[in-house]
């Protein structure tokens, strides 16, 4: 059986609010989540990610993204997928290298185009009038916009498509607009799905908390999720999040209660299992921390710290053969990093603890 898709929503959602895309979701068999985490499948671009990133810095979390084997996905991709947009309307004809080559536009550029839903295709192959937008987009370029200044300005209007019928030009700022027979015009219109109001303002939290905590501010991170989770309080990965600042500030306490808050809202977030483990571990707390670290390898059984963790702590409380198991495990997944060399001490380790007839 196909394994259900696990999504991870980088930025945010436009066409709609995260929790009412998550409750798709789960209607679909699947599961929508904040940011990439272990067992996310399909890494989805929201398009609000374009007010908080430039242009580079998003296509190299693209290009990580895709090196790291993940399906990448657009926002109206994923909308498509839980049957929240109606396909494109047009047939797809050209493949993306025939997209590229007709229009003069770059092959990378327009992959990052499609991913934000420049065009009416989300994916190759693209329609006739997806090669209209891209010789548009490519003037656009010769004017001196970038792929991220298209993109931003895209979705001012409707629908993508509705952009074949205009003339469009750069203007002050590398924004861009419409060109009329009396001058330059704002771009204007309805975000998709029709829903003009803003986004819910939990999502813009959570963008700000991850900025904070990225600068290194975990307490002033740890007070934005909480108020971003007083807004949204099942949102596993703002509990995960404030749990990991709160430990990083020395608040123990506060800590494992959102760990097990994020555990409740989502028990197949094996990082939470293993951080919560990593906690009590640190209090001296071993016994817990293994059947911690137990649960998060049933969640996730390929996760390599995990088992590595509870062969530490086997060993510790005596269970060698236990301990061995899990190095050998270990080694399965990870055979040549520092990590592993400390693996193959410990089944030393271990032989010697059995020859002596500890074990």
């Amino acid at each position: 059986m196909t394994p259900a898709p696990v999504y991870g929503v980088l930025g945010a959602l436009a066409a709609l609010p995260h929790r009412l895309a998550a409750r798709e979701a789960e209607g679909c068999g699947a599961r929508l989540r904040r940011g990439v985490a272990r067992g996310v499948t399909h890494v989805v671009f929201g398009r609000r990610l374009l007010d908080r990133l430039p242009g580079p810095a998003i296509a190299a979390r693209v290009e990580a993204e895709r090196a790291a084997g993940r399906a990448l996905l657009s926002e109206n991709g994923l909308l498509r997928r839980l049957g929240l947009a109606a396909a494109a309307g047009a047939e797809g004809v050209l493949p993306g290298a025939a997209l590229a080559a007709q229009s003069g536009f770059a092959a990378r550029d327009l992959d990052l185009l499609a991913l934000f839903d420049a065009f009416e295709r989300d994916a190759e192959p693209f329609s006739f009038r997806d090669l209209i937008l891209a010789r548009k987009y490519a003037g656009l370029v010769a004017g001196g916009a970038g792929w991220a200044d298209i993109a931003r300005s895209v979705h001012r209007v409707g629908a993508a498509a509705s952009l074949t019928a205009r003339a469009l030009a750069v203007g002050g700022g590398r924004a861009i607009y419409a060109r009329h027979a009396d001058g330059l015009s704002e771009l204007d219109g309805q975000l998709l799905l029709g829903l003009d109001e803003p986004a819910e303002a939990a999502d813009d939290l959570f963008a700000e908390a991850e900025a904070a905590e990225a600068a290194g501010r975990p307490a002033e991170a740890a007070e934005i999720y909480g108020r971003c989770l007083a807004l949204d309080p099942g949102d596993a990965t703002a509990a995960f999040n404030r749990a990991n600042c709160l430990r990083a500030c020395g608040a123990v306490g506060e800590a494992e209660r959102d760990y097990a808050r994020a555990l409740r809202a989502d028990p197949r977030l094996a990082e939470a299992w293993f951080n919560l483990a990593g906690l009590l571990a640190g209090e001296g707390r071993a016994a817990a921390a293994r059947r911690l670290l137990a649960r998060a390898i049933a969640v996730a059984p390929d996760y390599a710290d995990a088992v590595y963790e509870l062969a530490r702590l086997d060993f510790e409380a005596g269970e060698i053969a236990a301990a061995e198991r899990r190095w050998r495990r270990y080694l399965e997944l990870d055979p040549d990093s520092d990590w592993a060399r400390n693996a193959a001490r410990g089944l030393r380790l271990a032989a010697l603890r059995a020859a002596e007839g500890g074990g």
